[in-house]
């Protein structure tokens, strides 16, 4: 049994929404507790919701589960407005963390592209596990890079990073990373969401204007 996939997924593997207009305050992923941990670059990640509301990172498999039922870590007190961002999309949500990814040349961007582990464990019949960004500093030089395959050039893309961007990426058929040119470090909210209605009906509220249907 094949697994809910969006279809406004399946021409480029992912889709922008509006912005999300309000700044998020700085002391909301500025103040959270950051763990070491590597993925696309000199990364560190604060943890929101886990597995089991540890702080931790690792995937969801590593205790049995897969990316969805995330449960709140003690940063999730420190970043309502990050919370109900994630629960206003109704979906199930797995992992919930802030990246902090220090300054890189698009070279280096490039030599860390992947895609993402977002399924493994994903019972058949249910939701795909898809990621959601909400860009918190605002980098408008910087930009997420995408491909279908890490030597596939000519498919590559540009997500733009502006304070506020929203964009959701089938994050495990695209190789991806962020290339941010600096100075300081770029800040922004990531969330693995089940995809289904709940899902469909949050993207569909936020497209552009002249996206909708």
């Amino acid at each position: 049994m094949a697994h809910t996939k969006l279809e406004i997924l399946e021409r480029d593997g992912f889709v922008v929404l509006d912005n999300f207009g309000a700044p998020v305050p700085p002391e909301e992923y500025m103040t959270m507790e950051y763990v070491d941990w590597k993925s696309g670059g000199d990364t560190n990640f604060a943890p929101i919701a886990s597995a089991f509301g540890d702080m931790e990172c690792a995937g969801f498999w590593d205790h049995g589960k897969p990316d969805k039922d995330g449960i709140w870590t003690k940063n999730a007190e420190l970043c309502p407005t990050l919370v109900r961002w994630t629960e206003d999309a109704g979906a199930r949500y797995g992992r919930v963390r802030t990246i902090k990814l220090n300054p890189n040349t698009y070279e280096e961007a490039v030599g860390n592209m992947h895609p993402d582990d977002n399924n493994r464990l994903n019972p058949d019949g249910e939701g795909w596990v898809v990621r959601a960004w909400l860009q918190l500093t605002d980098n408008p030089d910087s930009y997420m890079v995408t491909r279908e395959a890490k030597d596939d050039v000519a498919s590559e893309k540009h997500i733009s990073l502006p304070a506020g961007a929203q964009f959701v990426v089938d994050s495990e058929r695209l190789w991806h990373a962020v290339h941010h040119p600096g100075p300081e470090p770029r800040f922004a909210l990531i969330v693995s969401f089940e995809s289904g209605p709940a899902l469909e009906r949050w993207i569909g509220a936020r497209l552009p204007q002249g996206a909708r249907a």
